[in-house]
């Protein structure tokens, strides 16, 4: 069996059609032929400064050309793409980079400083690559990156060779607790993400001919990070396409720059995580309805939080042709369902199950459809291969269920008559805000790490935007005191910035139970009934 190759992919469509563009930045844009020489020159670079069969390359960088080119890169060499939250601080960008075992990083300038503070915490890095973004000079550890895309001309080919089992790492922090890298085959993610028709055995004719016979290319927009699961997959989905991806020239999201994007690139598809994109977009077309153009945009996506009825609704008025899908999956389950919705009533929390999904009780049986029953959401069929260096977290997550391997990510569901789902949410006490998780237990730590601090519980509290807004219960010493603001302004300096509460009510006592255990439902109500 022939198995699917990104790079093979991506290199067929360039050779078809190399002066179509195939990135956009503001006013940055690359063609096809330009995305596969300049990637060219990237995995030439690694491998001359050493790098081997499976070596992992970590990515430091805002949306940009760059992580697409170096991820293609990677792709050509047999390496491993690796993605870095940009938001982390040193402790865990070592704990990431570590983790992953990267040999390489390719980092935007702003960063250059917090990563040298760490360079010598992570000494399996031998090479860092520096992205120019107006901040400062590359400093001397470090190769510039426009040097190592203009380093060959000619085709790169490690030699070892490409194979579908060649991996693509995407760190999340899912179920996992600390980040973990879930390690998708090629091979699988391609054939999982298949929305194209493509048969599962790589015909790269096939390729050429469906790309080939398609006049119309499509044009897609990552609203949220490419450096996200979310992002990423998206992206790599419109290049397969044989399409364009257009991303934000701006490091804050901004409702104007991606509207003013959406008609200038004439967007054809866009993905978002939930309210957090969407509710700011319905409330910039309620007050100023005329002033873009946005007719090109076909359909949204949405995927990593639930997306509001209301909000959805309130987007077919402005958008009637528009088409919105609300993904239900994971980096580490794809296609467990989906709720399509288009000028007219739309749902939130009720998804058609996707053709390898079922729901399972956690004793291990199928849940029948109107039964009542609650069980976890799993997927059969093309799924990671588990997470790297973790085979205890592996098991918890993949489960074999009737002699069939099932991919579990942790969500609650009920199967309703009709053969849909009605999700619950998940299980653990894991935190989504704005298409972000967080675990609770990380931030009491930062928040104890404060003198005045003696105990804190951690939990989500609805959020009309985030979905869920991160708040905190804690308790003081005798005789201290802290005005919130410094509390969290102490988080933002112990872990990443959107990890940080934004709600603290200071009490007495925690509850804790007699077995030390926090009563994080307790904490919950607290928080709200003291917003109330």
């Amino acid at each position: 069996m022939s198995e699917w190759i990104y790079a093979d992919v991506w290199e067929t469509i360039a050779d078809l059609q190399g002066d179509a563009l195939a990135l956009s930045h503001g006013d940055r844009h690359f063609s096809w032929r330009e995305f596969d020489q300049r990637a060219d020159g990237i995995g030439q670079t690694l491998l001359d400064v050493g790098a081997r069969h499976q070596d992992k390359v970590a990515m430091m960088l805002y949306n940009c050309p760059e992580y697409l080119e170096t991820t293609f890169a990677c792709l050509k060499t047999g390496l491993v793409p690796v993605n870095t939250n940009y938001r982390y601080r040193e402790d865990e960008l070592v704990y990431l980079w570590d983790n992953a075992d990267a040999v390489a990083v390719v980092f935007h300038g702003v960063f250059a400083d917090r990563v040298d503070a760490i360079r010598g915490k992570v000494p399996d890095v031998h090479t860092w690559i520096w992205v120019d973004d107006g901040s400062g000079a590359c400093p001397d550890w470090a190769i510039p990156y426009e040097k190592a895309a203009a380093s060959t001309t000619s085709r790169t080919r490690a030699p070892w060779g490409r194979d579908g089992s060649d991996l693509i790492m995407i760190y999340t922090g899912g179920t996992t607790g600390m980040p973990k890298g879930v390690m998708w085959r090629q091979h699988d993610q391609y054939c999982a993400f298949n929305a194209y028709g493509d048969p599962t055995e790589q015909d790269l004719d096939i390729v050429a001919a469906r790309v080939g016979g398609s006049p119309i290319k499509p044009v897609g927009l990552p609203g949220s990070p490419v450096m996200h699961a979310t992002g990423f997959m998206f992206s790599l989905t419109q290049l397969n396409l044989g399409g364009r991806v257009a991303t934000l020239a701006g490091r804050h999201f901004d409702v104007n720059e991606l509207f003013g994007t959406i008609e200038r690139e004439k967007v054809t598809a866009m993905a978002i995580v939930g309210d957090a994109f969407a509710r700011p977009m319905l409330a910039a077309l309620d007050e100023t309805p005329d002033k873009w153009d946005v007719s090109s945009l076909m359909m949204l996506v949405s995927a990593g939080v639930m997306w509001s009825a209301e909000v959805k609704e309130g987007l077919a008025r402005h958008l009637p042709h528009l088409v919105m899908i609300d993904v239900l999956g994971s980096t580490e389950a794809h296609g467990i369902g989906t709720s399509v919705a288009s000028g007219g009533k739309a749902s939130t929390g009720k998804f058609s199950l996707g053709e390898n999904a079922l729901v399972v009780t956690d004793d291990g049986r199928k849940v029948e459809p109107g039964s009542g029953e609650v069980g976890k959401v799993a997927v059969r069929g093309y799924m990671p291969l588990g997470y790297y260096k973790d085979q205890a977290k592996t098991d918890a997550n993949f489960l074999m269920i009737e002699g069939e391997r099932l991919s579990v990510p942790g969500d609650y569901a009920t199967v309703e008559a009709d053969g849909t789902i009605t999700l619950l949410g998940r299980g653990s006490v894991c935190i989504n805000t704005g298409g972000e998780k967080v675990f609770p237990e990380e931030v009491e730590e930062a928040l104890k790490t404060h003198p005045a601090v003696t105990d804190a519980t951690v939990v989500g509290i609805p959020d009309e935007r985030f979905g869920q807004a991160i708040s905190a219960v804690v308790t003081l010493a005798p005789g201290a005191s802290a005005e919130n603001s410094e509390l969290i302004a102490h988080v933002k300096g112990e872990i990443a910035g959107y990890k940080a509460p934004k709600h603290i009510l200071v009490v007495e006592s925690l509850g804790r139970g007699p077995n030390g255990k926090a009563d994080y439902a307790g904490a919950r109500e607290r928080v709200i009934a003291s917003l109330a």
